[in-house]
């Protein structure tokens, strides 16, 4: 399998990837978030130096309790970022040989005019769209720029709650879902080797709903497209272990990750590196 990026291409099999998250917000839902842009490229030469492969960079939180910030909020917080990021990566060095060098760049957002504004820096590598793709700018921004797309499975607009969607079938809704919306990357210029899919655990699913997805992930690998599982100390972890602090979730996220991976699972986005670095390494090798 093959993932193509602006700079270089990435094949797979191989170790799975780690992808760490930088909230340059406050309203994080595990309480991680920070404004202050040298506090952020702080935490991501920490991720770096702990394992991580790529850098999931996002201004704005999706939790659906937290009213949206403006655009061009977004847009600030997330340039002032990029502007210390060539420098945090010229003085970084990977923990070991496998480890993805220069790291991978991705910032998570949804908002046309966000990706337009900031897809045109030669740092960033992906865009991360939890936003469902509900038609195909961003895809045709990340075409004209040569980044990749995150395609998140999800039904209606972002930080909009939906605790009471329902699904008959909800693996054949993420296989109907994502063959449509491959279609539409297509169209837009948007190869499928530029593409990472992502189930969206936790995103207008209940329980039973996510646990099904760990068991049948398998079904994605159809589409022949790294698969990004968002692990990281997710509401499914806290519901199946009576456990409602984010932050003691940790060794439920490991299980999940083993549980992903069994299951082809090429990607993983996480609070707590050094955890996943660990996990993945340790999977990849009994494999």
């Amino acid at each position: 399998m093959l993932w193509r990026l602006r700079d270089r291409e990435i094949h797979f099999p191989r170790r799975p990837l780690v992808m760490g998250i930088v909230n340059i917000n406050d309203d994080s839902f595990c309480a991680d978030g920070t404004l202050d842009p040298a506090a952020a490229l702080e935490i991501a030469r920490q991720q770096l130096a702990e394992g991580a492969d790529i850098i999931d960079a996002g201004a704005e939180s999706a939790r659906t309790n937290r009213a949206a910030i403006s655009v061009d909020e977004e847009i600030a917080r997330l340039r002032s970022f990029l502007a210390g990021w060539p420098d945090l990566v010229a003085r970084s060095q990977p923990r070991d040989s496998i480890q993805l060098w220069p790291p991978v760049l991705s910032i998570n957002t949804w908002r046309p005019e966000v990706v337009a504004a900031i897809v045109t820096d030669p740092a960033v590598a992906l865009v991360n769209d939890m936003g469902g793709l509900p038609d195909d700018r961003n895809a045709r921004l990340c075409a004209a720029a040569g980044v990749a797309l995150l395609v998140m499975h999800s039904v209606g607009e972002p930080k909009v709650p939906h605790f009471h969607q329902q699904w008959d079938d909800v693996m054949g809704s993420l296989a109907a879902f994502f063959v449509e919306k491959i279609a539409l990357c297509e169209a837009a210029g948007l190869s499928r080797e530029r593409l990472i899919l992502d189930p969206g655990i936790d995103f207008a699913k209940q329980k039973d709903d996510n646990l099904m997805i760990y068991q049948q992930l398998d079904q994605l690998q159809r589409f022949g497209c790294p698969v990004l599982v968002p692990v990281s100390r997710k509401t499914v972890i806290g519901e199946t272990l009576g456990i409602p602090e984010p932050a003691r979730r940790d060794a439920g996220t490991v299980a999940c990750i083993s549980a992903a991976m069994r299951r082809g699972a090429q990607v993983f986005r996480v609070h707590n590196v050094p955890a996943a670095w660990q996990a993945a390494g340790v999977l990849f090798a009994l494999k």
